[in-house]
C-alpha cells in the first residue's frame, strides 16, 4: 500500500481532522530523518509507517475508558503507542495524562522534542522502569515492542498490584507466548485482534497472579 493510500486509510478509520493529520505527517518526517542516527524503527517499516505504526498504535484510543486518567506508555522508543495516543487524545478533546517512560537519553531527546514541536501535553521521563523500585500507579499502562511478555508480566506481578490495565502489543509469536506464560501466571485478560494485521493482536492484562 503505497503512502496516500495508507494516509486514506488511517483518516477513515480514524476519522481525526486535518490538523492531526497534519501533525502526524510533521510526526513522520521527524521520525524518517531522526531514524538514519538513533534507529528508531526498522528500515524494513519506513514505507509502511502510517500503517505499521500509526495506525497500529492510534487504534488502542478506542480502548480507553472515559474514567481512565492517567497513561504511562513503557519502553516508549519511537513513540508508539504513547505519543501517538496523545495525539488521538488532543483530536477528541480527551483530558488523559500521558507519560512516555524511555531509558535511552537519546531518545528522551527525540520524544521531548517532538512533543514540544507537536504542541502535546504529555511527560518524558529518562527511566529504566525494570530497575525503578516504584510501583506502577497509573490507570493504564502500554507497551510496543518493549519486552518480551514473560518480562512484562513479573513487572505487573511485582509492581502493578493496583495496575487496572496493561495494553500489550503481541505479534506473529505473541500467542505462544501467552500460551507458555499461562503455564506460570493466572493471566487476566481480553484478547483483540489489531486492525493492521491478522497475525497481530493487543491483550489487555487485568490481573496476573502466580500459579
Amino acid at each position: 500500500m503505497d503512502r496516500s493510500n495508507q494516509i486514506d486509510t488511517f483518516y477513515r478509520l480514524t476519522q481525526v481532522s486535518r490538523e492531526t493529520i497534519i501533525s502526524l505527517k510533521e510526526y513522520e518526517n521527524t521520525l524518517i530523518n531522526a531514524n538514519t542516527k538513533l534507529n528508531l524503527i526498522g528500515k524494513s517499516t519506513i514505507n509502511h509507517i502510517w500503517n505499521r505504526h500509526f495506525l497500529d498504535s492510534a487504534q488502542l484510543i478506542d480502548l480507553i475508558d472515559k474514567n481512565d486518567k492517567s497513561l504511562s506508555d513503557v519502553g516508549s522508543g519511537a513513540g508508539f503507542p504513547g505519543l501517538v495516543i496523545a495525539i488521538m487524545a488532543k483530536d477528541r478533546k480527551i483530558p488523559l495524562k500521558i507519560k512516555l517512560i524511555e531509558k535511552s537519553p537519546k531518545k528522551v531527546k527525540f520524544l521531548t522534542d517532538l512533543s514540544s514541536k507537536l504542541n502535546l501535553d504529555v511527560k518524558v521521563i529518562n527511566q529504566n522502569i525494570l530497575d525503578d523500585p516504584k510501583k506502577l500507579l497509573d490507570d493504564v499502562f502500554t507497551a510496543r515492542a518493549f519486552k518480551p511478555l514473560k518480562i512484562i508480566l513479573k513487572l505487573i506481578h511485582s509492581k502493578g498490584e493496583n495496575c487496572k490495565k496493561f495494553f500489550i502489543f503481541l505479534g506473529k509469536t505473541g500467542m505462544d507466548e501467552l500460551l507458555q506464560a499461562s503455564k506460570i501466571w493466572d493471566i487476566e485478560y481480553k484478547q483483540r485482534m489489531s486492525v493492521t494485521s491478522s497475525d497481530s493482536s493487543i491483550i489487555e492484562i487485568n490481573k496476573v497472579k502466580k500459579k
